[in-house]
């Protein structure tokens, strides 16, 4: 890219002054800094999460970061918000149960590749946790298959798709309750597992604590355990493995 931009000064196509504005690291805007060379870094673009932001806030972002990458993603958003994102950026997907607005160019779509990121999901309840880790994903150029409602109360249904999770480069696994079923995952395929709690569950469940406890104390090999209700986290980290088991096929 800085050879381009070089070349582009060299023949007149830029001027000195925007391409220091192509260079410059991050864009100040007072009540933060957005980080545009994140995708050079580490190949995606900075996420935003939209928890304890203001409407106008995340809609400075959003302009900030259509204007330097291809996609952008905003995380925990509630409806109020995202309606007022939308009222100016109308192109933004909103999905309400996984609490995400989403944009990518149409350019930029996914990769055709028959590699592909399984999430599992235990029960529908913790479908959103489950969407936000797929929806993640997708968005970095990754195929996901999805199969949910097969939890542990009834591991016949987990059976009935096991072929397909195998075939997978990684798992994410999202469960509340006892978070049993990434354990019973983990010891049925031979690709990592990454491990998300929900905090779906009854009292003594603490909201998430029992899920996250057993997933790190899990007998099983091969688990990786995000934090609570962190779709976000495990559809990024699943992503990262993605992409090195797709560059090394």
């Amino acid at each position: 890219m800085l050879e381009d931009i070089l070349r582009q000064v060299q023949t007149g196509e830029l001027s000195v002054e925007e391409a220091k504005e192509r260079l410059k690291p991050f864009d100040r805007l007072g009540f933060a800094n957005v980080d545009l060379h994140r995708p050079k870094r580490q190949g995606f673009p900075e996420v935003v999460f939209g928890e304890g932001k203001t409407a106008d806030q995340i809609i400075a972002i959003v302009r900030t970061l259509k204007e330097h990458d291809d996609r952008v993603l905003v995380t925990r958003v509630t409806q109020d918000k995202a309606a007022a994102v939308r009222a100016l950026f109308p192109e933004l997907v909103y999905h309400d149960a996984a609490r995400l607005l989403y944009w990518k160019k149409e350019q930029a779509k996914t990769k055709e590749t028959d590699a592909y990121i399984a999430v599992i999901c235990a029960g529908t309840s913790d479908l959103g946790v489950a969407e936000e880790a797929a929806i993640t994903a997708e968005m970095f150029d990754c195929e996901v298959r999805r199969f949910y409602d097969v939890g542990v109360a009834g591991i016949h249904r987990l059976f009935h798709h096991i072929e397909a999770i195998r075939a997978a480069t990684v798992s994410i696994v999202v469960a509340g309750m006892e978070g049993a079923l990434p354990s019973v995952v983990s010891g049925l395929v031979s690709h990592p597992v990454i491990a998300v709690p929900t905090s779906v569950g009854y009292g003594a469940h603490f909201q998430g604590l029992s899920a996250l406890l057993t997933m790190l104390n899990s007998c099983a090999p091969g688990i990786s355990v995000v934090n609570i209700d962190n779709g976000f986290g495990g559809g990024y980290s699943a992503a990262l493995i993605h992409r090195l088991a797709c560059q090394k096929g």
